[in-house]
């Protein structure tokens, strides 16, 4: 059975439109939707008698509540009837996220960087993609309805399962996939690409597209006027502890136009 949907919330704007697409995501899945909301500082920082769920006292707890019943208030008037809880974790946003989707069907998050004394920081979306469990949905640029579901195909075993999630919010979404392969001389083309998952799933019109320039450009174009842009979260050494495949998850990232979905090589 899958989990619910989880949606990071902490009350801005980018946020409360993850909300909006956690809410259709979760309604498309027949799953409930979780709101999670974190607290950036660690258990150690609570003071004596105060319950670790609120370091910050009745006004922090009002705050949250406010906060939450907002994203609540959006989430239903998106899907009335759906099903809704809250959590409120203690931590950084990446890591409590990482914690509340390892059993959810997707976790969706907005685009925006988080700032620490004013100063930029990567986004809770890039932490989770290279430290996560699961899919990752970061909802930016254009909501659009009716386009393609765009594969960056990097060619590698690895990047199975961002194929499987491909193929299947295609059929979900009743469109097609564009495979784009962004290194030359790629041994497979769309047309080639995991055959048993164009046989399990023959309704979905492959559409294979090389890329002829550079991939930032690549994915700007194909991104335009798609529905999701679908990249594998290929973990390897660096000062995260992982990171995504340079090629295809950080340009997707930056240069996509359209939500992003990173999908771990674990990830089913």
């Amino acid at each position: 059975m899958l989990g619910p949907v989880v949606v990071g919330v902490d009350g801005t704007p980018s946020s409360l439109v993850a909300v909006e697409v956690a809410a259709r995501e979760a309604e498309r899945r027949g799953v409930g939707l979780r709101l999670a909301h974190a607290l950036g500082r660690g258990a150690g920082d609570t003071p004596p008698g105060v319950a670790p769920w609120d370091p910050d006292g009745a006004a922090g707890r009002a705050r949250m509540n406010c906060v939450l019943r907002a994203a609540e208030g959006r989430a239903r008037r998106e899907v009335p009837g759906l099903a809704i809880s809250w959590d409120v974790l203690v931590g950084e946003p990446a890591a409590v996220l990482e914690c509340a989707g390892r059993d959810a069907a997707l976790t969706v998050v907005g685009s925006s960087p988080i700032r620490r004394r004013g100063v930029p920081r990567p986004s809770v979306g890039r932490l989770l993609g290279a430290r996560g469990r699961g899919p990752v949905l970061v909802v930016r640029g254009r909501l659009v309805a009716g386009g393609p579901v765009v594969l960056v195909d990097g060619g590698a075993p690895a990047d199975r399962a961002a194929a499987e999630f491909a193929f299947l919010e295609a059929a979900g979404r009743g469109t097609d996939l564009v495979v784009l392969t962004p290194r030359r001389g790629h041994p497979r083309d769309g047309e080639a690409l995991a055959p048993d998952l164009r046989t399990a799933h023959p309704d979905v019109a492959v559409r294979p597209r090389r890329v002829r320039g550079g991939t930032r450009r690549a994915l700007a174009e194909a991104s335009a006027g798609a529905q999701l842009v679908v990249v594998s979260a290929r973990p390897r050494s660096g000062a995260l502890g992982a990171a995504l495949n340079a090629a295809s998850g950080w340009s997707a990232l930056r240069h996509a136009r359209c939500p992003v979905a990173l999908v771990p090589a674990a990830a089913r």
